[in-house]
């Protein structure tokens, strides 16, 4: 498979599955109804789970911007696969953002309350302060991009001999990327929501622009720089601190 199809298809997996949750959650009529932050926050991280399995062989399964420009500040990614990477991802996010729509389509029809349905596409502050904001998703990505740096590049010795192999990002290897994400929706994202990666909001945020007039619905184009802006500084000091203390 490609690396920009994988990065594509594995972006749109994560949305569909991630903002479906939300929507599942949200909506009105749906079975899971007022199920609360716990379901969400572990609906989340395994939808991370499957799409890093399904892509992790072909591109890598960065599915998010904040950790394509972190892996190329740090060193272990070709700058000029940058801007496809960061395209292919937003397109799957818009991809994703548009069938969970169509997918939660009678509940969208039977919700009024404007921001529920929004949450179903991109992450809004509980408190609006965006100094705060742009902080917490400063530090909740740092701490997940600088987390995978340490997974990815750990080894284990392989029995009978002195080889040292990779963990990867396998099946097994998928793990413990899924739980860091819970682990920080849990504990970090009770402020901003925990964006942590641009294309899963911004591309979202794009399909809502789009469906606005059919959902009565705004983007809040005020505050969608902060869950692209944060990720992305987070991304690159979370490099810069591996680099410097690797």
């Amino acid at each position: 498979m490609n690396v920009y199809l994988a990065e594509f298809l594995g972006t749109a997996l994560l949305v569909l599955m991630g903002n479906g949750v939300v929507a599942n959650v949200c909506l009105n009529k749906t079975k899971g109804n007022s199920s609360g932050w716990i379901v969400i926050t572990t609906a989340w991280a395994f939808a991370v789970y499957v799409a890093v399995v399904v892509t992790g062989e072909y591109s890598g399964a960065h599915l998010n911007p904040a950790v394509t420009i972190g892996v190329a500040v740090k060193g272990a990614f070709d700058w000029a696969m940058v801007p496809g990477y960061i395209a292919a991802q937003l397109g799957g996010g818009i991809l994703g953002a548009f069938v969970v729509y169509l997918f939660y389509y009678d509940h969208f029809q039977a919700t009024d309350n404007e921001g529920l349905k929004r949450a179903c596409f991109s992450t809004e502050p509980a408190i609006r302060n965006y100094k705060n904001n742009l902080f917490c998703e400063i530090v909740g990505t740092v701490v997940l991009v600088s987390v995978i740096f340490f997974i990815t590049s750990g080894k284990v010795m392989l029995p009978g001999t002195e080889t040292a192999a990779p963990i990867g990002l396998g099946s097994i290897g998928a793990l413990p990327v899924a739980i860091l994400v819970w682990a920080i929706g849990l504990s970090l994202g009770g402020t901003t929501g925990y964006a942590i990666n641009p294309a899963r909001d911004l591309g979202p945020r794009i399909a809502l622009a789009i469906l606005g007039k059919k959902l009565n619905t705004s983007p809040d184009w005020g505050y969608a720089w902060v869950p692209v802006v944060g990720p992305i500084i987070g991304g690159v000091l979370a490099a810069v601190a591996y680099n410097i203390v690797m």
